[in-house]
């Protein structure tokens, strides 16, 4: 990444610094080499959640190794400015994760080890890992920055009861039919579609797919940014019509962004659901998994030339090891441990996503419903988001746009073509 699109986020990454050097390993490692730092991810219904379902593994990990492993898990609206932080300032933790379309930006930054072939086999073998998991986890023709340690798609969750309720027997396969089953949906103080609009990084997958679907493209083959195209701009206003347009959305959504449109789905104030692999948190909820459907996203029903049959990106999460570790071979081995089939599978089983490793894919634990739509999506009509060193700085810049769009929608100012292209077109003056 360029020093002009880390500028970006110099604020943030100012911001952040102070916790990356109080949470960090730093000279603890150095005075400690059997201990590690791993920020994780926020992958179940809450930071503590995580930590619950984390521990008992670390202390297996420590038993097995002597290593001590002390685990942040990190929200998604901080993990990718905190990440940036460390690798600016050179202090943080030995182990991270990280989400797979940050993979090539953060690479970009140096401040990753490399899993060359050596590297990859001290981590159990580059043989053992899904080939289209390890494809997202660094920039083409260099070594992967990260190792594969969750995979996901996103599905369709809807509401089995409030679709019979409505007379809906089948969930949309298109999104002129989600837009139509939405309106039936939205009535009694419950709504058609939870979105997370304040959300950046979650406004950015949709608006890859999307995009896809219209026949888009947000880079072109040199790698410089095409945000403001005819395509591009339908793809964008096709999503915030649901909220804009369609009003199958709650205004109150475009202020979303700490997984509160799960817990709306859960809670049966909403009755459909665009996500990653919800089905743990929707069981954290209390929410039966008989109770709710699990479909692929939906397609548009007569797309324009050139549009794709994408779903979904190739969605998961990485483990990454920072160069600054003074543990590296501690720090692998954990890598091992967390990618080896025992882990995997107990991870993933709790997850509710797909082991990146073969040896554990064919565990039954991975036959349900919702793994089934996972592993279909991700085998035929998923796609990476591109592997470029901007991809971050897209999902930023793009994402903020369209959480400003869905906040000019829940305040009734009309979203049109016109300013759906100024967002995206001051978006990729930025980038510049």
């Amino acid at each position: 990444m360029s020093r002009r699109h880390l500028g970006i986020f110099t604020a943030a990454v100012l911001a952040a610094a102070s916790l990356t050097a109080c949470g960090g390993s730093g000279d603890d490692s150095a005075a400690a080499p059997k201990t590690l730092t791993y920020w994780a991810s926020n992958q179940g219904a809450s930071l503590e959640a995580d930590k619950t379902t984390l521990q008992p593994e670390l202390d297996k990990f420590e038993k097995q190794t002597g290593i001590k492993v002390t685990v942040e898990v990190v929200p998604w609206s901080d993990l990718l400015n905190r990440l940036l932080a460390a690798a600016a300032s050179g202090k943080g933790p030995d182990v991270v994760n990280i989400g797979n379309t940050w993979s090539a930006s953060l690479q970009a930054t140096g401040a990753l080890v490399e899993f060359d072939d050596a590297a990859l086999q001290a981590v159990g073998g580059k043989d053992r890992i899904v080939p289209a998991a390890l494809a997202a986890a660094g920039a083409p023709g260099k070594p992967p920055a990260a190792v594969p340690l969750y995979s996901m798609a996103y599905s369709l969750y809807y509401n089995k009861k409030s679709f019979a309720d409505a007379g809906i027997t089948a969930p949309p396969t298109t999104w002129e039919q989600l837009a139509e089953y939405g309106k039936k949906l939205s009535t009694g103080g419950k709504w058609g579609l939870a979105i997370e609009g304040a959300n950046p990084s979650e406004n950015a997958h949709h608006a890859f797919t999307f995009s896809q679907q219209y026949g888009g493209e947000w880079f072109d083959s040199a790698g410089k940014p095409t945000f403001d195209t005819p395509q591009n701009v339908s793809a964008i206003k096709r999503y915030i019509d649901f909220m804009a347009a369609d009003k199958i959305t709650n205004p109150s959504n475009a202020e979303y962004a700490q997984n509160q449109s799960v817990s709306d789905f859960a809670n049966g104030k909403a009755a459909m659901l665009l996500w990653q692999s919800a089905g743990s948190n929707l069981k954290t909820q209390n929410m039966p998994a008989d109770a709710y459907g699990v479909a692929p996203v939906p397609f548009l029903a007569s797309p324009p030339a050139g549009g794709k049959k994408v779903n979904s990106m190739v969605a998961g999460i990485n483990m990454a090891v920072f160069k600054h570790t003074k543990n590296k071979d501690g720090a692998l081995s954990f890598v091992k441990f967390m990618t080896s089939d025992e882990e995997q599978t107990i991870l993933n089983k709790t997850y509710g996503s797909l082991p990146a490793v073969k040896t554990a894919a064919s565990d039954p634990a991975f036959s349900a419903p919702e793994q089934k739509t996972i592993q279909e999506t991700l085998v035929t009509t998923a796609a990476p988001l591109p592997q470029v060193p901007e991809e971050s700085t897209f999902e930023t810049l793009v994402g903020t746009a369209m959480k400003e769009l869905f906040a000019d929608a829940a305040s009734g100012k009309p979203v049109t073509e016109a300013s759906v292209k100024a967002k995206l077109t001051d978006a990729q003056q930025k980038m510049r």
